[in-house]
């Protein structure tokens, strides 16, 4: 597979997922349990895996349509004015009665994270609505991207929705939990990272060699490819004939928050706009790369002009 774009016409993501408010602390060290410290800043931005994988989907250059719900509280319009700002179309973004989901970080110096995300509005979301999504969207899209934030059955149905319109289905199977092996022939690529990866598999990755033998059980159950990301170890491209490692990009990392979904949305938007597969993957791993060097969640994902020249200056072709 040549790492070059290919001729093939421009077509939409969908994305079906969640829509958080992001209240990130940063410290310099995490509180032990019971004990108080003292911050040194605080950010309120749109997050949410979904919401964060629309947005590096439309930076890439792709066209991201998200589908989900918020809720009708103060941070409804800051979530939904910071995806349309993006370029992200929201017309299947559903407002429903109610709290708009949260997602608590806390970030220390190294950039480590922790997170505890509530869904509220998330759990609105209906078959209903994904449905009338895809009636609208699905013939002028090539990739339907998906995550863990919502109720399974959900992204179940979405993953069975897509694979029968013919999309190109990527799982981002976070946050991590045991699944449903029937849905594993219907998903075209999953992309866990080690810790995922071992909840999902049973597989501790933690090497080259350990990350095929999780991939193979991915594509053992039907996927077509496992992506397992390993950070600074780079990724891993497992299918049932052949296996290709990835190298990763040394950076200085200030929050790896939303690295993932840089990673997500732009594989989804690269494979949509073309680009054949070893070219989406640097790509993601570069917008991934990028994405730990700013704080925050959204305000993170670098536009598509950084990646490129950060790829270029590296002497990667995508």
């Amino acid at each position: 597979m040549s790492q070059t774009q290919s001729s093939a016409p421009t077509g939409g993501v969908l994305i079906v997922g969640s829509i958080t408010a992001d209240l990130t602390t940063f410290s310099t060290r995490l509180p032990a349990r019971g004990e108080t410290i003292l911050g040194e800043d605080f950010t309120l931005v749109l997050g949410g895996k979904g919401a964060n994988q629309a947005v590096a989907a439309g930076l890439a250059g792709g066209e991201a349509h998200m589908v989900a719900c918020v809720g009708t509280d103060l941070f409804s319009n800051l979530v939904t004015d910071g995806l349309r700002s993006a370029g992200v179309n929201i017309e299947h973004v559903r407002s429903v009665p109610g709290p708009t989901g949260i997602a608590h970080i806390r970030v220390d110096a190294s950039g480590e994270n922790d997170i505890v995300m509530v869904p509220l509005a998330n759990a609105a979301l209906s078959e209903e609505q994904i449905d009338t999504a895809f009636a609208d969207r699905a013939a002028t899209s090539r990739v339907l991207l998906t995550q863990l934030e919502i109720p399974w059955a959900l992204t179940q149905y979405a993953i069975r929705k897509g694979h029968e319109a013919g999309l190109t289905v990527i799982l981002d199977p976070a946050p991590a939990a045991v699944l449903d092996d029937a849905i594993w022939p219907l998903v075209d690529i999953v992309t866990p990272n080690e810790t995922e990866a071992r909840i999902l598999t049973g597989v501790p990755v933690t090497d080259t060699d350990s990350a095929i033998e999780a991939g193979r059980w991915f594509t053992d159950r039907g996927a077509r490819y496992a992506l397992i990301t390993m950070a600074a170890a780079g990724a891993v491209l497992v299918s049932a004939e052949t296996t290709l490692h990835f190298d990763s990009f040394e950076v200085d990392a200030v929050d790896t928050t939303a690295a993932g979904d840089a990673f997500a949305g732009y594989l989804g938007s690269s494979i949509a706009l073309g680009y054949e597969l070893p070219a989406a993957i640097s790509r993601a791993i570069g917008a991934g790369a990028l994405a730990v060097t700013k704080r925050g969640a959204s305000p993170s994902l670098p536009h598509r002009d950084e990646v490129d020249a950060f790829l270029a200056e590296r002497s990667v072709n995508a």
